[in-house]
């Protein structure tokens, strides 16, 4: 079993299409959408000439109460703390942005969504991590261990800030879009990461949610599970350390990840949110917006990498192990909750029991 040097054993997107409804206020939310579309555009440009990548946001949405804060020592380790106007401690809201582990921004988040939890006493943190590129510079193994254990440590670093920031680290939400979600929910499911003898105080705090919403998530990082649940499966050998290197891109890339799979197996255990489901899990909401037609098992997807197939899987072993489970997707709408944004307000604002 592969040990996270942050703990032990046991971790929003695909676009979402419309508008996003909290009260009687219509929100958008651009920063998910534009996650999901950077990634499919990645997609359908693989066997294509690569082209000048596009310019990242140059600045955060609305002014941050906390802007750029080091949660630590690379320059990727920041985030952005936007402050709710309570008396009493307020729940939190932790954005983690999407664009497969590569790029992305925490200043793509909308300013209006901040705004609306604000206004519901919830304060919001976007954070950035450092990108498995990166991860493969360094020599890191595997490479998806950067981005994973960034956003361990940077809900870590948030919770040691709970004094001074009046957050109430017991109310504690995830949310992001594909590989933000997928971050989110290794999250939800891992084993508290905290090591309470270390003498870093930021490494004593828990890494355990109370909740967490999630659009376009890549439930599961096996690539024999992959191409069970759905035959086109193409995502995902990169965040192993199988980079495309040929026109064919995704393609072999992922063919290179299935064929050396027992050879990843054990970082596979680790860092695949599937793995870690189980009893005791905090309440999970998954979004699939982009699913074009009925989510069926063992049927290849228009658009693999956020359909709602795996959804459908972690759901259903969710609810076998007991733990609240919230599927939507087109046709198939959650009865209990109409969005993302309405999930996490009502979990995290729920009456202590």
């Amino acid at each position: 079993m592969l040990q996270s040097p942050i703990a032990s054993r046991r971790s929003f997107l695909s676009a979402l299409a419309g508008t996003l409804c909290i009260a009687s206020l219509v929100v958008p939310w651009p920063v998910l959408a534009q996650a999901v579309k950077e990634e499919q555009k990645t997609e359908a440009k693989a066997k294509a000439p690569a082209k000048p990548k596009a310019k990242a946001p140059t600045g955060p949405p609305m002014p941050p109460t906390h802007g750029n804060v080091a949660y630590g020592e690379h320059p990727r380790q920041v985030l952005d703390f936007y402050q709710a106007d309570t008396k009493e401690p307020a729940p939190l809201v932790v954005f983690i942005h999407g664009g497969g582990w590569v790029n992305g921004d925490k200043w793509g988040t909308s300013a209006s969504l901040i705004k609306s939890f604000q206004k519901e006493g919830i304060s919001v943190a976007a954070i950035n991590y450092r990108f498995t590129t990166q991860a493969d510079e360094a020599g890191v193994k595997p490479p998806v261990k950067w981005p994973l254990e960034d956003a361990a440590r940077a809900l870590q670093f948030l919770r040691s800030k709970a004094g001074e920031w009046n957050i109430d680290k017991t109310r504690v939400g995830a949310t992001g879009g594909s590989a933000g979600a997928c971050s989110s929910l290794w999250m939800a499911f891992h084993d508290d990461m905290a090591v309470p003898t270390s003498p870093d105080p930021v490494a004593r705090e828990s890494t355990r949610l109370t909740c967490a919403a999630v659009s376009g998530a890549q439930t599961s990082l096996d690539p024999k599970q992959l191409r069970e649940w759905m035959p086109n499966m193409r995502y995902g050998g990169h965040a192993f350390g199988f980079r495309r290197s040929d026109p064919q891109g995704r393609d072999s890339e992922f063919q290179r990840f299935y064929d050396h799979r027992d050879e990843v197996l054990m970082w596979i255990k680790e860092y695949s949110p599937y793995e870690h489901a189980g009893p005791g899990d905090p309440p999970i909401f998954l979004d699939y917006p982009s699913q074009d037609k009925p989510a069926r098992v063992g049927e290849e997807q228009k658009d693999p990498t956020h359909s709602a197939v795996m959804g459908l899987k972690l759901e259903e072993k969710l609810r076998e192990n007991g733990v609240e489970a919230h599927l939507s997707y087109p046709g198939h709408k959650d009865p209990e909750y109409d969005s993302i944004a309405a999930f996490l307000i009502a979990k995290l604002k729920a009456p202590r029991s």
